[in-house]
């Protein structure tokens, strides 16, 4: 999710170590269940590293190894195969999943919003989503349904794509240059390069998905209590890392030797202060949950793409079951 962190040997060591640790402590009593996340650590994991750390998945009877993730990781094969039991990912992902025959659930809500976005120059002539026709954007191909979202809503005729790295090095270079980003990551590296730039969510055009963490179905009906003690203690965390960050950061910095300390503060205060993992209801009343119509939505909105081929009752991709009650 986040560009220009490279994974190290050190960082693959720890996350063996990690692994082989959660084989070791089986015998202790405790159920055993792996999270692959969608990136290397970093402050959008959060909420699982602060259950993990503080002992709120001990607390439940659970044994958990997160395993990082990175651009090459298939989590939703890992889940249904069995591999890991929990994976995070979006609701719009989740939906296409399904199209594809594979069983996912999403059993909570890590950020009610999704960070994604679009980022040009302070200078650059695009101040609207309208404004991208006759400009290229940088995307990764084939995994941007947003994309598509914008150029039928806006009727783009002349918006090209081009690959997108892993990187704003292009960006940098070039003042015509646009990329997809996540808000919480790619304006820092772009700040800290005395680069001004403006950035366009792409919820902001009515594509909105939640980034969830899903479970097989398998699982989920084998499995039930378990997936109710992962729940509970993940939005445990995440309601904590909201208010207690550092320590937290502090070691998914060890981890990840590639993120700094201002970099780490930057995407916390990010997620924190646009309200992506709590939303926007007092007190954080919405952290992990789902909106039913929201899901119908995004999966009308997959469906009138044509990404979606064949039509399934979009409640199957999700489950209320283990999430907080409505006040």
């Amino acid at each position: 999710m986040v560009t220009l962190r490279i994974i190290t040997a050190g960082l693959l060591g720890i996350s063996l170590a990690i692994a082989g640790c959660g084989k070791q402590r089986a015998s202790s009593g405790l159920t055993p269940v792996t999270l692959q996340t969608d990136w290397y650590p970093q402050p959008e994991h959060g909420g699982f590293y602060d259950a993990l750390i503080r002992g709120y998945y001990k607390d439940e009877g659970l044994d958990v190894t997160i395993l990082p993730g990175g651009p090459y990781a298939n989590s939703d094969q890992l889940v249904s195969v069995g591999k890991v039991q929990f994976a995070m990912g979006s609701s719009d992902h989740t939906l296409q999943a399904i199209d594809n025959g594979v069983p996912l659930v999403a059993v909570g809500a890590t950020m009610q919003h999704d960070p994604q976005a679009v980022m040009v120059h302070a200078e650059s002539p695009v101040h609207s989503f309208q404004d991208l026709d006759g400009h290229a954007v940088a995307i990764r191909l084939g995994l941007s349904t947003w994309f598509e979202y914008l150029v039928k809503r806006y009727q783009l005729k002349n918006v090209r794509e081009v690959p997108a790295t892993y990187s704003v090095a292009n960006f940098l270079q070039d003042p015509n240059y646009i990329q997809q980003i996540f808000v919480t990551s790619e304006p820092f590296f772009a700040h800290q390069a005395g680069v001004p730039v403006r950035t366009m969510l792409i919820s902001q055009a009515g594509y909105d998905p939640y980034r969830v963490f899903v479970t097989s179905r398998t699982f989920l009906q084998q499995h039930p209590d378990t997936v109710a003690k992962f729940v509970r203690a993940s939005l445990r965390g995440w309601h904590d890392y909201l208010i207690h960050p550092d320590d937290i950061n502090a070691a998914i910095a060890k981890l990840n030797p590639a993120m700094s300390v201002p970099q780490m503060k930057f995407s916390y205060e990010a997620l924190r202060d646009q309200h992506f993992i709590a939303g926007e209801a007092p007190n954080g009343a919405d952290l992990g949950r789902f909106d039913a119509a929201r899901w119908t939505s995004m999966y009308q909105q997959l469906l009138d793409l044509k990404v979606i081929k064949k039509p399934f009752d979009p409640a199957t991709a999700y489950t209320l079951q283990f999430l907080p009650k409505g006040n």
